[in-house]
């Protein structure tokens, strides 16, 4: 059975900086963030580790953080991972408002199945939008279904959720349906064995006229 998962955190000021403050608060399971934005000054807190990473399964998430009870709302806005053990270094948060407008890049989900024999090739894995802070998507879908090869999906063309605006390039290629490499050689060389074939018989007529 799922996890089930909660934004709300609670949320520890600190007051020691540093890369050893920061080794220390991880030995505990915590996670070391600051958080900026609306004119404020930085705050530097811990989160709960366990929580957090839980949270972070999915991208664009907005915390609402009490922080000696008082609930702030923020948007994730920068992960630091160890390069190799891929743990959670630091966290850069963002302020934000219910109803404030804020810039996400939010992934791309392809539905359903092009039509048989060719493949989606996906050339935007997330498009940039404009949404509510509170009520940002996790995802926007594309339907492939039946799509015939030549058939090409912009970001244009994509339906969005309602109140989301689309910062990307309109023109922006989100996926094509092709035909896979291989099928496309041999179809070039039936068609070329055709005309080769086509071309012989026309000189064995002319020879059998002679």
């Amino acid at each position: 059975m799922a996890e089930e998962v909660s934004n709300h955190l609670i949320t520890e000021s600190r007051t020691e900086f540093g890369k050893g403050a920061a080794r220390r608060i991880r030995a505990t399971g915590k996670i070391p963030a600051v958080i900026y934005g609306h004119g404020t000054e930085p705050q530097h807190v811990t989160l709960p580790g366990h929580e957090v990473a839980l949270i972070l399964r999915k991208s664009n998430q907005v915390l609402e953080l009490d922080i000696a009870g008082a609930i702030q709302l923020a948007l994730v806005k920068d992960v630091q991972k160890d390069p190799v053990r891929q743990i959670i270094e630091h966290i850069d948060l963002i302020v934000v408002r219910k109803g404030e407008k804020v810039t996400v890049d939010v992934p791309v989900h392809l539905v359903g199945e092009s039509y048989p024999g060719t493949l989606a090739m996906q050339d935007a894995n997330t498009l940039s939008l404009e949404v509510e802070a509170t009520h940002i998507p996790e995802s926007v879908s594309v339907s492939i279904e039946g799509l015939e090869e030549g058939a090409h999906v912009l970001a244009k063309d994509v339906e969005l959720p309602k109140g989301a605006s689309l910062l990307s390039d309109p023109e922006l290629l989100v996926v094509g349906i092709t035909l896979p490499k291989a099928a496309s050689a041999d179809d070039e060389a039936a068609d070329a064995a055709s005309a080769e074939a086509g071309a012989t018989a026309g000189v064995d007529a002319d020879e059998a006229a002679e």
